[in-house]
């Protein structure tokens, strides 16, 4: 099973990362939350690693929707993009968000699942073209 859409950009990480946040926001998804988690295992277990952020992005219309149908979704949000370095290029990965239709038995959240999965794929594709 796939679960997540990649593309692989030929910029710097920072450049990467807020590129990423640019183009989250322009397709409707604010950031709700940052991990980095290069910082966080080194100061945690002094674990080196290449940088890689977790962003927690959600669109606040289509959560608002998913909720309205299963209360419980909320265990569920938000979608998880990662931006992280392989390489001498940088990989960012965003969950399929009709993976929380397949985790529930509720068909209603179908159309909401598929147009979060729109916007991050048009998100990705903006992402491509940079």
């Amino acid at each position: 099973m796939v679960f997540e859409e990649s593309v692989v950009l030929a910029i710097p990480f920072a450049e990467a990362l807020a590129a990423t946040k640019a183009a989250l926001a322009d397709h409707g998804f604010g950031v709700l939350t940052e991990i980095d988690m290069q910082q966080t295992l080194k100061a945690k277990i002094d674990k080196d690693m290449d940088p890689y952020v977790i962003l927690g992005a959600c669109n606040p219309k289509l959560a608002s929707a998913a909720l309205d149908v299963e209360p419980n979704v909320g265990a569920l949000l938000p979608c998880n993009v990662v931006v992280r370095k392989v390489g001498d290029n940088v990989q960012v990965d965003a969950l399929d968000p009709g993976l929380m239709v397949s985790m529930t038995s509720r068909d209603e959240l179908a159309p909401i699942a598929a147009e979060a999965r729109r916007l991050i794929g048009e998100t990705l594709a903006a992402l491509a073209a940079t």
